[in-house]
């Protein structure tokens, strides 16, 4: 089972098939891709090379990242990476996430 606690479906025999989160398909954990930065707001779509995540995958814009963040993320006091672009013809069977996360303070 994995971390966020899946659910075998209903009928199944084997314990690795998962009714899962989206970010998780069959007990693996996925990156959500998730589509703002959390501080401007910018659009990140999953194709953008300008996203930059933490090890908690906190997502940030190339340019907050640099400019005002410094490199070190706000919320885990973190470093970041460049975010890893999903292959399109994977994006239909894994979606990337489309909640919104913004910050309640200023960055």
């Amino acid at each position: 089972m994995c971390q966020r606690r899946c659910l075998p479906l209903p009928g199944t025999r084997q314990s690795r098939i998962y009714d899962c989160p989206q970010t998780c398909r069959g007990g693996q954990l996925m990156l959500e891709l998730r589509p703002n930065c959390e501080c401007c707001g910018r659009d990140l779509p999953p194709e953008s090379s300008a996203a930059r995540i933490c090890s908690f995958e906190c997502t940030f814009c190339a340019s907050c990242v640099d400019e005002v963040l410094r490199g070190v993320c706000p919320n885990c006091g973190g470093n970041f990476v460049p975010r890893p672009i999903r292959p399109p013809e994977k994006l239909k069977s894994y979606p990337p996430s489309v909640k919104r996360v913004g910050r309640t303070s200023t960055c």
